[in-house]
Parts: structure tokens; C-alpha cells; sequence
């Protein structure tokens, strides 16, 4: 299905692999804005995060490469308005201009491209983005971009008439995802306390690490080293952005009395959280800033 918002994106036709691209070559004709945004729908349909960065600003690029892979997959299924990565072609057109259809399993969409107003190195394209059922285009999206010329090669600057600036945009982008990094480590925390208790009911002791709670080699059953309460990611201590750690709190780890604690820290702080998160021995979340390092029992409790 469409989304209903297109973010911001930047291209450039220097490297592109799309139809008639050769990699490397720069092309100065006035078709080379839309050969470039052309070639910039085929990288965004397939959701490759290599080729579309080769469409960006350099100081754009740098940005992308930073951000999370989440929110450039974001960005790019925004990019040409469906939510899977799919498979693009060239389509005939009525009017004759260049048409690309993504197609993915959830349904298809078409974009096509309008004549360039180009003066000196900058240009501006009418796109008109709609569903693939859509043969009248009654629900079409129609939006102008802007493409800059930098070093020879042909940039997207704007999106109707927001500019793009990628580094203003991902701090906004981190902090959208924050939350919901930082809501999935809690409800990570719980999901390997119900593990945890869970192995002691079983074997009367707790695990020596997450590992001995997650999915035994394939072709053998669950056992004390391998329990299969967890999946692979959380077992292996890392899931979603955060690290997650077992302690033992007591000085046994054998019966009911046995006591534990767990821990969550953001895998890269500031960008996949803030907040350090800790399940003290009697069971209470708390969670705060520590600059990525380790929480602790004197933290304030996390409603």
C-alpha cells in the first residue's frame, strides 16, 4: 500500500546502475537530471542502502552512513511511497516519460518523471507517484524535486519546497527512534525475566548467561546449556539497539532464593538510546542517562 508522507532524499547520477547508466560516467545532456532520478527510484524500489548513498550530497552521504539501518530503510521506502523492497522496471508511458514501477509482494507503485526545467546547475522535475491501479492517476501524489549539479554530477536538493539537509533531519530521526528502541529494551528486560524464571522452575538453579537460555543447535532438544526460552539475538545479548546482560546477584545460583539482576545499555548511545535500563534482584525496572554505561539499583523506577 502507499504510505501517505515522502520524506527527504538526496541523488546523483554518478555511479548509478540503473537502466542505460554506466557506472562512473557523468553525463552532462539535459536528460541527465532525469536519468539520474531515474536511476535513484531503482535503487530506492530495491531498498539497497550501497547504491542509494551513491545518490546523496557528499555531506548528505555522510549522514546516511551514520543513521541507523532502520531509519535509512525508512527513508528509502518513503522515497518511492511503498513499505517492501521490490523490483523495478521501466514502463511504456502515454505521454512518453520515463515510468518506473516498483512492484513487491504487498502491491506495486508507478512514478513517473516529467520534463526537467533546468538553468545553469539546477533543475526541477514534476514526479507524479501513484498506485499501480491507479491507470487515471485519481489518488496521484504530484510533487517537484530539485537536482543540483555538484562535482558533474546531478544532486536532489529539494523535495517541493522543503530543502534537503539530512544532518538537521537525524537528530529529529534518532529521537523518533529512541523511543521505540528504549519501550523495546523494557519489554526485552521482562521477556528475559520470564526466561529466567522459567529455567529455574525447570532445572532448579539459574543460567550462568543469556546464552543457556536460547535455541539448542539444531536437531537436539532443549537442555540446561541451550533451553530455547530466548531467541538468538536476545540470547546472544544484543537485540533492536541495546545490549543486554545477566548478573547473579547472590552468592548461589542453585533454588528459588537463588537472586539476579539484569542489565540493558544502548549499543551506540545517543543514536539507539539514551537510557541505561536495570532489573534489580527484587524484580523493579529502573532506568537512566548514563552516557551508555551500565544502570544501576538507585536508578528511578520506570513506570
Amino acid at each position: 500500500m502507499l504510505v501517505t508522507a515522502l520524506w527527504f532524499v538526496a541523488v546523483n547520477n554518478g555511479t548509478a546502475q540503473g537502466p542505460n547508466s554506466q557506472a562512473g560516467a557523468v553525463s552532462t545532456a539535459p536528460d541527465a537530471p532525469t536519468a539520474a532520478l531515474r536511476d535513484a527510484l531503482f535503487a530506492a524500489c530495491s531498498q539497497s542502502q550501497e547504491q542509494f548513498s551513491k545518490f546523496l550530497t557528499a555531506r548528505n552521504a555522510r549522514t546516511f552512513a551514520q543513521l541507523t539501518p532502520s531509519a535509512r530503510v525508512a527513508l528509502m521506502k518513503r522515497f518511492v511511497l511503498l513499505n517492501e523492497p521490490g523490483r523495478a522496471s521501466l514502463v511504456p508511458s502515454p505521454s512518453g516519460r520515463p515510468t518506473v514501477r516498483c512492484e513487491t509482494p504487498a502491491g506495486a507503485a508507478e512514478l513517473q518523471i516529467g520534463g526537467a526545467e533546468i538553468a545553469d546547475n539546477f533543475a526541477l522535475l514534476p514526479v507524479e507517484e501513484r498506485e499501480a491501479t491507479d491507470a487515471v492517476g485519481n489518488d496521484a501524489i504530484r510533487i517537484k524535486m530539485g537536482l543540483i549539479r555538484e562535482n558533474a554530477a546531478w544532486k536532489l536538493i529539494s523535495v517541493g519546497l522543503v530543502l534537503l539537509d539530512l544532518p538537521a533531519l537525524a537528530f529529529e530521526w534518532d529521537t523518533q527512534e529512541i523511543e521505540t528502541t528504549e519501550r523495546g529494551a523494557i519489554a526485552a528486560l521482562k521477556k528475559v525475566a520470564e526466561a529466567v524464571e522459567a529455567y529455574r522452575r525447570t532445572y532448579t538453579r539459574l543460567p550462568d548467561s543469556l546464552a543457556g537460555l536460547g535455541p539448542p543447535p539444531r536437531g537436539t532438544a532443549p537442555s540446561a546449556e541451550s533451553a530455547s526460552l530466548l531467541d538468538a539475538d536476545l540470547a546472544a545479548g544484543v537485540k533492536n539497539g541495546y545490549k543486554f546482560r545477566l548478573v547473579i546477584a547472590g552468592a548461589s545460583a542453585v533454588g528459588a532464593p537463588a537472586r539476579y539482576a539484569l542489565a540493558a545499555t544502548p549499543q551506540v548511545y545517543g543514536r539507539t538510546g539514551r537510557r541505561s535500563f536495570f532489573r534489580d534482584s527484587g524484580g523493579t525496572i529502573r532506568g537512566a542517562d548514563h552516557q551508555g554505561s551500565v544502570g544501576s539499583e538507585l536508578d528511578p523506577k520506570v513506570e
